[in-house]
Order: C-alpha cells, then structure tokens, then sequence
C-alpha cells in the first residue's frame, strides 16, 4: 500500500468488525482497540501508548476526556479529545475486566505490559485481513474518523480547525489530505448552484 492512503471504514464495516471481536476472549480489549481509533482518531502508536491516567477522573471513574500526553503523541502534539459515549461505555467494561486504574489501557495478553505499537498494527493487519478488507490498515480508523468529523462539523457548529486539533495536526493542510471526498455530496452540491 506504498504511496496510498488507508481506507475508510463504512458503517457497514464498522458493525462487522464489532461483530467479529464480540465472541473473543478478549473482546473487550478488542473493542477498546477499535474504538480509540474510529471513534477517538488517535493512531496506533498512540493507542499502545494510552494509560489509565489519560482517560480516568479524578476518582479514578473513566472520564468525558481522553488527555493525550504530548510523551505518547506524534511530534509531542498532546491534545483533549472528548471521549465518544460507544468508547466510554467500552473503557469502563474493560477497565472493570481489569481492575485497573494505573499503566496500560491496552495490555499484550503475553507479558500483560504495555502492547507494542508494532503489535497493535499487526493486530490491526491480521483482523482485517481476516475480514477481508482489502486496503485496509491501523490508520483507517484514524482517517475514519477525521472523515467522519470534517463533514459533521457543520452541525456541530464548528469548522476544520476544530476537526485539525481532534486530529493533532499542526496544519490544516495535513488534516485535509486525511478527508475521504464524497461523490454524492459532490453530486448534491453541484445540483444546488
């Protein structure tokens, strides 16, 4: 896929993955996974990197934030993205499975450590595959979800910039080359002049 942007995950896709993870012996930890990158857009370094202390409150409750430390960041661009309430619902089952409050959200069923980036992209790699989506890759849901945010923006009431900082891009230029164009809103769009 050298020179290519990873694919964007329909909403189709989105429920199959979802599916396909349910009746794993990990599948909280999968769905974790899937979330932080389609429903948070953070890569999946960054989703290796993520500890109980980014996403918990105060009391030690998951939080309405994920507080991504400039440490685990691309670039050290750290930013506060609000927590989607799919991904929420999905960090307190696994933070219940764990019993955790401290190190790793998502640990290697191996060592119990932190996962390696690498392995998360592998993992990533091997579910689709196995799914049969070709194009496919660890940055898809990232693109996915900076896709998904550029064109519900509007609605929200915001602009790109806002989309920019979810994304951690200190350009905009870099966040519109994420954007998946649409032939039918093109289509829409045009009908309207």
């Amino acid at each position: 896929m050298a020179g290519r942007q990873a694919k964007t995950i329909t909403p189709v896709q989105m429920d199959t993955l979802m599916q396909h993870v349910r009746g794993r012996k990990d599948s909280s930890r999968s769905r974790v996974i899937i979330l932080l990158s389609l429903r948070a857009g953070l890569r999946a370094a960054e989703i290796a990197k993520l500890e109980w202390s980014m996403v918990l409150d105060a009391t030690g409750r998951v939080g309405q934030t994920i507080e991504l430390e400039d440490r685990i960041a691309k670039k050290k661009h750290g930013r506060r993205i609000p927590i989607h309430p799919e991904l929420r619902h999905a960090l307190v089952t696994l933070q219940r499975g764990q019993r955790q409050i401290y190190g790793p959200v998502i640990r290697s069923r191996c060592s119990g450590g932190a996962m390696r980036p690498n392995s998360l992209v592998n993992w990533f790699k091997s579910l689709y595959l196995a799914l049969d989506f070709g194009g496919c890759s660890s940055h898809s849901g990232r693109r996915t979800f900076i896709t998904q945010a550029a064109r519900l923006i509007p609605q929200a009431g915001g602009s790109l910039r806002d989309v920019q900082l979810l994304a951690g891009h200190k350009s905009l230029v870099t966040t519109e080359r994420y954007i998946d164009g649409d032939s039918h809103a093109q289509r829409k769009l045009v009908h309207l002049l």
